[in-house]
């Protein structure tokens, strides 16, 4: 769901950015004011590149974090499965050991 909002906000951004030229370029308003106007959101446009940066890197920690989280998890699941399956293991070697023994001694395993 990150990438998602990550990929929107940049969006939006560029969506934004685009919008502003092309009304810009349809106002009815002088070449010189234009041409001013646009030199202004051209030099607004590094800070906004800044920002969508910052954004970007905010949604790649948050996903980083998650993906670190969900695989601390795994792991912890997957070292309480081997412990429980060496339990088990240790178990049924003792059980079947135990009826050897007996089926060795000539008693019956019960």
């Amino acid at each position: 769901m990150s990438g998602k909002s990550g990929a929107f906000l940049g969006g939006v951004f560029i969506g934004a950015a685009i919008g502003a030229v092309t009304g810009l370029l349809v106002a009815p308003r002088t070449g010189r004011e234009t041409r001013q106007i646009l030199k202004k959101s051209a030099d607004a446009l590094p800070e906004l590149v800044e920002d969508l940066s910052t954004s970007v890197q905010l949604q790649a920690d948050r996903l980083s974090e998650t993906a670190l989280s969900n695989w601390e998890q795994t792991l912890n699941r997957l070292r309480e499965a081997i412990a429980a399956g060496q339990v088990a293991s240790q178990r049924e070697y003792e059980t079947l050991s135990h009826q050897s023994r007996s089926v060795g001694s000539g008693k019956s395993a019960e």
